[in-house]
């Protein structure tokens, strides 16, 4: 089954140029992916008298997240519908698109990728990996619901139907971690065949797992997002909407029914919210018009029919929620592609507008009437079978309390009659002759589908009527997971076409004479009825929320973002003081050891410290107090090395010397002191906040320090990062390999943070490299690329273009000398980084410095010259690198971003341990010097020159700026 996950995942990816290269006829080709997956299903369909077939990947073993897979019968009854209907869709969408444009061809890839995330989550036995799924199939429906973009009603709804869904998979997680932590296993199998007792703690994990397979099914009170997301195309409504996606929850309801159908909450949510959408949705849909939107509350009341089926619990009335699962994925897939061929034939789908259909097009009206007949649940259909057998065992179940249980099967029979009056509304609004001489202009000027258009929709309706017929035999196949869930003393119920003289006939005329009156009922009084609209209307209810948000959310940031930096920082700050004080106060903090210093030494430093802060907050010279704020940085660093933290020390060297450069590159352009009129002076407030701040910070280190009560994860760090990492330098492989997701979060953040500040500075268009001396030469003599600027010696060629009032003649010469060293310094430290002091974070600081040596001594033209690359160009490479590094470690056998070993052997060096590691190591190292490059470009080369300079390719010229004064 893993190899059919990874079949999937590779056609959608080769799908775009599938589509490009046959344009809609690709969908044909597409169509046969997911049927080559079905025909590996029917080939490996689970034995009854066998274990299922199992499969295990290893992924994140420590967090539980290995790849399990478990093809039982309820997975395989799942993946014959996510498949089955999955390629009669794709064939559908080839006549359904007329013409081919780029999102049809990433459409095709979308549904076969969907069809892919819902066949994984029908067959994961391990719940985090089921999650991941889960969510993969809530990001692929929004991105198909919204295939539209450019309408404001699909936008709307992709963002209402994702919005819902990953409230309720959220809620889902922390269920499944819960019942994870509580019974010490992730796996389905595992929880099912050892449920953990009742209690507060389950039951609360149990209705968080429901409210995201109610929501993911459209249930009460989440329904609303079902019908909004009509506005995606009919082969999503016809695929995601009645076959797979909101089948998700029941087949999550149904695996779990086993093992927690008993609780009372369970009850309460599954049935009880069950059987009120069943009658809700199935009343809504008597008031619409459009006959997309009628189908779709249909959805929404035969979602709840199935949930109420498969969370009772018990083996005869799971036999029929399987059998209407399986029924409801043919009949509504069918009845959506109907609606699809009428809407695409006539230019609509509003049945006022429809009439004599039936005569014009009888092809099409047959198939609507046999998939309206199973809707129904008529004789001589799949939905009449799992009806019957509905009403049958639900009546006599033991698992429910006798009065519960008829009151829930009385309530499903208002549902099933209203079911089959909204089913002869829409078949008789699509293709009643409701019109006795002419047919509306919609009618009159449509033109026929082909046969291809026809041939899908046929295939299910034939299908539902032909399974009728093989009931025993389909019932065989349903009853390896019927008999995982009690019987109550009660045989199972088979499925047959013909159960006798009894309550589900009696059940079922009912239904049909209720119906077919209530039907020509409201077809009678409907204005009178459906005068109002209804009092609540959970589609009002959401976005009254969302503009309850919007307004929250305004006024929080109107109070508290002012636009002030200090009123701003005063927030923050505060926030950050009261929160661990008050956890501090109501924690059980009982001890509290000091240490002092340790040699004199360190207490040198710290007095040094202690007064360079306090003569920051003195000094009026924005220069001056940002060199008092570096020696406080600066003296951080002598006490990390004299605790023997060397590459903290390197480190916070290096990061403090780079910061006091983008500082001084800023206050370039600000004023030596601020001005009379923006002083502030001393404000007794400030002073408050600044000290119990760094009071703060000082307790809860002293408290964290005296709260361990074990022995410490250094003692060991170094034998593991050596063990696990293959380095000696465990603050290297900590973040190179223990911690790697992270780094490379922070080194994605940093991509960011300098694309935002040369936005800034750039404002109207971002630059590429900084200029070059070719470039500012060839402007002004206009020389060629290829000819000498200059034959007269110079340390560095940059600094001939500057000023000569900013000209150092021994800071070029130096610069000339110490440029070599500092680079073969950053090599060194990024190649012995990983068992010895150093990195790429610390190498590449250190070539970052370099380049701003050559820039403080050369000015932008020399920064051309010493590296003439374009910044974004070395942060896009960094990237990729460190983000390489996830796929190639698994390809070696260690988990993503993780260090795997590859020894090499050379005839002069011998024996050679490359570790994957070190190239995680060099997209950091590239990274951080794009950023310093991006830095110096932005901050530097770009303030230098006036705003409305005329520009070149790269910078203004020297000499295009003598013209600009």
């Amino acid at each position: 089954m893993i190899v059919v996950m990874i079949a999937l995942a590779i056609g959608a990816l080769v799908s775009p140029p599938i589509m490009k290269a046959c344009g809609t006829r690709g969908f044909y080709v597409l169509a046969l992916m997911p049927a080559a997956a079905l025909v590996g299903v029917v080939v490996n369909w689970p034995d009854a008298d066998a274990e299922p077939s199992t499969e295990s990947v290893s992924w994140v073993p420590s967090l539980q997240m290995n790849i399990d897979v478990r093809f039982d019968t309820l997975s395989a009854v799942l993946s014959v519908l996510i498949l089955g209907v999955g390629s009669l869709v794709l064939v559908y969408c080839a006549n359904y698109f007329d013409i081919m444009r780029r999102r049809v061809a990433t459409f095709g890839a979308e549904i076969v990728a969907f069809a892919g995330a819902m066949f994984g989550l029908v067959v994961s036995d391990n719940m985090l990996v089921l999650y991941v799924f889960w969510e993969a199939t809530t990001v692929l429906s929004f991105m198909l619901v919204g295939f539209n973009m450019v309408r404001a009603t699909s936008r709307r709804a992709a963002t209402q139907a994702l919005l819902v869904t990953t409230f309720g998979g959220l809620a889902m997680l922390v269920g499944i971690i819960m019942l994870g932590e509580r019974t010490g296993s992730y796996l389905l199998s595992d929880l099912i065949a050892n449920p953990p007792g009742g209690g507060v703690y389950i039951d609360i994990a149990v209705i968080l797992i429901l409210v995201g397979a109610l929501s993911k099914s459209a249930i009460v009170p989440f329904h609303f997002w079902l019908p909004g997301a009509m506005a995606a195309p009919t082969p999503v409504s016809a695929y995601l909407h009645a076959a797979a996606m909101v089948k998700a929850g029941i087949y999550l309801v149904a695996r779990l029914a086993p093992a927690f159908a008993g609780l009372l909450s369970w009850q309460i949510l599954v049935l009880g919210l069950g059987a009120v959408t069943m009658v809700l949705g199935g009343w809504r849909s008597l008031r619409e018009r459009d006959l997309k939107l009628i189908l779709a509350f249909g959805t929404v009341s035969q979602l709840g029919f199935m949930m109420v089926l498969v969370g009772v619990g018990d083996a005869g009335v799971a036999m029929a929620g399987l059998a209407m699962v399986v029924a409801h994925a043919m009949f509504k897939a069918c009845l959506f592609m109907v609606v699809g061929i009428i809407d695409h034939s006539t230019g609509t789908r509003d049945i006022r507008l429809l009439a004599r259909l039936g005569h014009r097009l009888p092809v099409l009206a047959t198939i609507a009437a046999l998939a309206g007949a199973s809707m129904a649940g008529l004789p001589f259909t799949f939905g009449f079978i799992g009806k019957e057998s509905a009403f049958g065992t639900l009546w006599d179940t033991g698992a429910l309390d006798p009065t519960v249980a008829h009151l829930v099967d009385i309530v499903l029979l208002i549902g099933s009659i209203i079911t089959f009056a909204y089913t002869t509304r829409f078949l008789w609004g699509a293709f009643g002759r409701k019109v006795r001489h002419l047919p509306t202009r919609a009618v009159a000027t449509l033109h026929p589908p082909s046969v291809a258009f026809l041939a899908p929709p046929a295939v299910l309706a034939v299908l539902g009527v032909a399974s009728s017929f093989v009931a025993p035999w389909i019932g065989d196949l349903f009853e390896p997971y019927a008999t995982t869930l009690p019987a109550f003393g009660h045989p199972i119920e088979h499925l047959a076409l013909w159960h006798g003289f009894g309550l589900p006939l009696l059940f079922s005329a009912i239904v049909v004479v209720a119906g077919a009156a209530l039907f020509l009922f409201l077809r009678a009084r409907r204005r009178r009825v459906f005068k109002n609209p209804p009092p609540l209307n959970a589609d009002r209810v959401y976005d009254a929320t969302l503009r309850l948000a919007d307004t929250a959310s305004l006024w929080v940031t109107r109070n508290t973002q002012r636009g002030s930096l200090p009123i701003t920082q005063a927030v923050i700050l505060s926030t950050a003081v009261a929160l661990p004080l008050i956890a501090l106060a109501l924690g059980n903090r009982n001890t509290l050891s000091v240490r002092g210093f340790d040699t004199p030494e360190q207490l040198v430093v710290g007095i040094i410290m202690i007064a360079t802060a306090l003569a920051t907050t003195m000094m009026r010279n924005r220069l001056a107090s940002v060199l008092l704020v570096g020696l406080t940085g600066y003296g951080c660093g002598a006490l990390f090395a004299m605790y023997g933290a060397p590459d903290l020390a390197l480190t916070q060297f290096l990061v403090e010397s780079v910061t006091l450069v983008v500082f001084v590159l800023v206050l370039r352009k600000l004023p030596s002191e601020a001005s009379a009129k923006h002083a502030t002076g001393f404000r007794i407030g400030r002073a408050l906040i600044g000290l119990t701040f760094g009071a703060m910070l000082v307790l809860v280190g002293l408290f964290a320090a005296a709260a361990r009560s074990t022995e410490p994860l250094q003692v060991r760090l170094g034998d593991a990062a050596y063990q696990f990492g293959h380095g000696s330098n465990a603050v290297n492989v900590l973040l190179v390999d223990i911690r790697a997701w992270d780094t490379l979060g922070e080194v994605s953040v940093l991509i960011v943070a300098a694309t935002g500040v040369a936005s800034m500075v750039f404002r109207s268009r971002r630059f590429g490299a900084a200029p070059r001396i070719t470039d500012a030469a060839r402007l002004q003599a206009g020389i060629g690329d290829d000819d000498p600027v200059s034959e007269r010696t110079t340390w560095l060629v940059g600094s001939e273009l500057r000023d000569p009032r900013h000209r150092t003649l021994v800071l070029e010469a130096t610069t000339r000398v110490v440029f070599p060293t500092l680079v073969i310094l950053s090599l060194y430290l990024f190649f012995a980084g990983h068992n010895a002091p150093g990195g790429g974070f610390a190498g590449g600081l250190v070539m970052g410095l370099a380049l701003v040596l050559r820039y403080l001594a050369g000015g932008r033209y020399e920064l051309g010259e010493a590296l003439p690359v374009e910044a974004g160009t070395i942060l896009g490479a960094g990237l990729f690198v460190s983000a390489t590094t996830a796929v190639s470690s698994l390809f070696l056998g260690a988990p993503a971003l993780s260090s795997a070993v590859i020894d090499v052997h050379l005839p002069v060096f011998g024996d050679i341990h490359i570790v994957t590691a070190m190239f995680f190591d060099l997209g950091v190292y590239l990274i951080v010097v794009g950023l310093v490059l991006d830095v110096l470009r932005s901050l530097g080369a770009r303030l230098e020159v006036p705003d409305d300079a005329p520009m070149t390719g790269r910078f203004p010229t020297q000499s295009q700026q003598e013209v600009h004064k």
